[in-house]
Order: structure tokens, then C-alpha cells, then sequence
């Protein structure tokens, strides 16, 4: 699958190219904005950029009204159609978010059930209960998602939803070409669903999934989901650096996976993130910025796939409000700092080793505030290094050999310890003996 060894983008569609929250139904080809990150992300050597909901809907795009029709703040069919021919024309792929689980109140089956109450032909296509009402004095109540009574829930065991979503599916590929689909609180859809979109898709089609707990493998196996968000390792990650303890992301890598037979996702690839369109920026969330380049460097060399979210490479701040619109900006300027020169190196590593993409994970040396993982395959061994303090410190361990920087091309002979500088990373390749 190519997406295993691919670098993701995430961008937020709606927040990016401007458009209001709310739907005014003024169509305006905003979607051509998109086409402004294509020599910012050819330049960070992007693989494949995922976008956020970007069909019609009444505010944010997980309420849909029209999943084969672009929102009318940001374009018509065609508008969408051109911008996703000039990524492919710029090698660069597009997943698109299927928001399968809800519709919002004004998608036509529900307008029907509305209509027509129980002498719709919709009305199982939702869970609907006549003998009851609701705060809108539908004169019937409907199950929602978790309690948000504009998204109205699906009744992925009805055949004709069902057949009706997998059209959607086939016009989005037919009409737009697209690469793959991450599938909104894919925790919550139906399984036999999600075998049967398996199962009606090409394999080289990448289906991910939005989980947030519990055994991943529920959802991420050869008869469902090619990958799911690593949301464990989302929290692991800044977690540790906050509160200075690699202890807890290494427990977590190496519970996800190590060689033990106990480990739960060895050789599998996860969708890792340090942030995205419904969490707190990863520059607001860090209590030390200067810990930004270690934090991107653990993205980028654990087990999985890496997705940085739109203005996260060059800092981008964002905390979470009502309706999230902090966290997803219109972008009229493309910054490019440190943090960005760093994040381009990392993705260079990632395309030039093997080992980040299908290596073995081993932990090798750590203590609260420094430490040192493994990633080999058949071709090379790479040790990853890091002192997230703001002090020189000795880490050791056991392991000897001798590598060589792959920063600085210099040899480092390692018997039992390394030294390391404030807030240093050093990414170290074994010597051929």
C-alpha cells in the first residue's frame, strides 16, 4: 500500500480558503485556494494531502446535505475537479473525509421523513421512534451522534443506505478521481459496513479510520480499514514532553510495537499526528517550544504513518473554542522558519530509509528526559536520539557499536552511553562491520 511509506498533509477546507462557518449558499470558487499549497508542499516533498469535508452542509461539513454536490462556499463539481488534477498533476494523491455515520437535518431522506413521517420511504434509514418527539417538535425522535441533535445517525445496517453510500463512493472515484477516504468516527460505524466497503473498493484504494481508544485492531485488519489515527500516541507524545517523562510514549510504542508476541500493532501502520482540526495546536499544547523539532522527529521515526496539519510546520498557534474555527485559519501567507527546515529534513529522512517506514521498532536506552529507539530493516539499523532538556546530559545504556551521523556524516564509536547537548537529536546509522 502506498501509503505506508507516504507523508500526509491535513488540510481543513472550510477554514483554510476562508469560507463563512455558516452556509449562505453564494457560490464562490474558493476551492482554487488549494491550489496555493502546491509549491509549498512540493517543496516539503508532501506525498498525499488529506482533506476535511468539503460537500454541502449547513456550517462545519459534518452535517451533510449533498454528498455528491461541493459546497457552494467552495465551489461547483468542476471547481473541485480541476484542483484535485492539479495535485495529481503534481504527484501528489487526495483522500477525502467521508462523513458516513451522520447526515445533517436537511440531507433529502430525513427532508422526506419530515415530509412524510412514517409514510416515507426513508424512514428506515435512520433510527426513528414515532411513539416519541424531540426539542424541533418533529413529531418523532431520532438517534443522533452523541448528543448532537443536527447530525442525524445512519442506519448503516439497511442495504439501501448502504448501496446508496458505496454510490457515493463510486461517483466520488469517477467524478473526482480521488485516492482513498478517512472515515469520520469510524469507531462508531457498523463493521459489516466497513467489510463491505473493503470489499467493493480496489486494494490500492487506502481506507483510514478515525479511533480514539480501545484495541485498534477492531477496526485497522486485512477485511476493514488499511490504517486508523494513533490518538494513543497523539496523547503520548506531548504528554511526555510536558511532563518530562519518555517513559510514557515509549510504554505506548513499544505496547503498539514491539517484538513481544503480546504487542499489539507490529507491522502494522497507524496514522500518527501531533495535532489536526479538532485538537489544540501542537505549538499551543508544548509548555516548551524549543521541544517543537524533538516532538516532529518522534513523529516522523516511530512505527507509522506521519500527517503534519496545515501551518503546524511553521507554528501555527490554536486553542480550542465553540466551534473550533481557532484551530482551522485561512491561510494567506506561506511562512517558512526553522521549525519548517526541520520538518523538511525529517520528511527527506523519511522517504530516504527504509527502516522509518517498515523497520522494527526496539527501544534501546531512556530515562525520564532522554532516549534512544531503534528502527531496522533488512537494509540498515537507525538509532534515534534525543535530550528533551534544556541541559547537556549522559544517557547510558547497553549497546556498543559504531555509526555514523546522518546529519554531519561523522563517525560516533558508542560504547555504552552517548553524550548529549540541550534539546539535542541525533540520528544515528550502524556501520557495516
Amino acid at each position: 500500500m502506498w501509503a505506508s511509506e507516504s507523508v500526509f498533509y491535513q488540510i481543513y477546507p472550510f477554514g483554510a480558503c476562508g469560507a463563512p462557518f455558516e452556509n449562505d449558499h453564494v457560490l464562490e470558487h474558493r476551492i482554487h485556494k488549494l491550489e496555493e499549497f502546491i509549491p509549498h508542499l512540493k517543496k516539503l516533498k508532501i506525498d498525499c494531502i488529506m482533506l476535511n469535508p468539503i460537500f454541502e452542509s449547513r456550517t462545519h461539513g459534518y452535517d451533510t446535505t449533498d454528498f455528491k454536490t461541493l459546497d457552494t462556499r467552495l465551489g461547483a463539481n468542476e471547481d473541485l475537479k480541476e484542483v484535485i488534477e492539479k495535485f495529481h498533476n503534481n504527484n501528489i494523491k487526495i483522500i477525502l473525509d467521508a462523513v458516513f455515520n451522520h447526515v445533517g437535518r436537511d440531507f433529502f431522506a430525513f427532508q422526506d421523513v419530515l415530509e412524510k413521517k412514517w409514510d416515507s420511504p426513508y424512514k428506515d434509514w435512520f433510527y426513528i421512534d414515532f411513539n416519541g418527539n424531540n426539542h424541533y417538535n418533529d413529531g418523532f425522535w431520532y438517534q443522533d451522534w452523541e448528543g448532537n441533535d443536527i447530525l442525524v445517525k445512519l442506519n448503516l445496517q439497511n442495504q439501501e443506505v448502504v448501496n446508496y453510500i458505496l454510490s457515493v463512493v463510486d461517483f466520488w472515484q469517477e467524478e473526482f478521481k480521488i485516492d482513498g477516504l478517512r472515515l469520520d468516527v469510524a469507531y462508531c460505524l457498523d463493521k459489516n459496513f466497513l467489510q463491505t466497503l473493503h470489499n467493493h473498493v480496489s486494494r490500492d484504494f487506502f481506507l483510514l479510520g478515525e479511533t480514539l481508544h480501545g484495541d485498534y485492531n477492531q477496526w485497522m485488519n486485512e477485511s476493514m480499514l488499511d490504517s486508523v489515527t494513533n490518538y494513543e500516541c497523539y496523547k503520548g507524545l506531548y504528554s511526555s514532553f510536558n511532563s518530562a517523562n519518555f517513559y510514557e510514549i515509549l510504554y505506548s510504542l513499544n505496547r503498539q510495537f514491539g517484538k513481544d508476541p503480546w504487542c499489539l500493532y507490529t507491522g502494522k501502520h497507524l496514522f500518527n499526528f501531533v495535532d489536526n482540526h479538532d485538537v489544540v495546536r501542537v505549538a499551543s499544547v508544548l509548555e516548551d517550544k524549543k521541544q517543537l523539532p524533538l516532538i516532529y522527529t518522534m513523529l516522523f521515526t516511530m512505527p507509522g504513518i506521519p500527517c503534519i496539519y496545515y501551518g503546524s510546520e511553521w507554528g501555527i498557534e490554536g486553542k480550542k473554542n465553540w466551534n473550533d474555527t481557532d484551530l482551522r485559519p485561512e491561510i494567506k501567507v506561506f511562512e517558512w522558519n526553522e521549525l519548517t527546515d526541520t520538518i523538511q529534513k525529517l520528511i527527506n529522512l523519511k522517504h530516504n530509509h527504509s527502516a522509518l517506514s517498515y523497520g522494527d521498532y526496539t527501544q534501546i536506552g531512556i530515562t525520564n528526559t532522554a532516549c534512544i529507539y531503534q528502527r531496522q530493516d533488512e537494509k540498515e539499523c537507525l538509532w534515534i536520539c534525543m535530550n528533551m532538556k534544556n541541559e547537556a546530559q549522559t544517557l547510558g545504556f547497553n549497546g556498543q557499536g559504531n555509526f555514523i551521523d546522518i546529519e554531519t556524516n561523522e563517525e560516533v564509536p558508542v560504547n555504552n552511553a552517548l553524550e548529549f547537548k540541550p534539546y539535542e537529536v541525533r540520528i544515528l546509522k550502524r556501520s557495516s562491520d
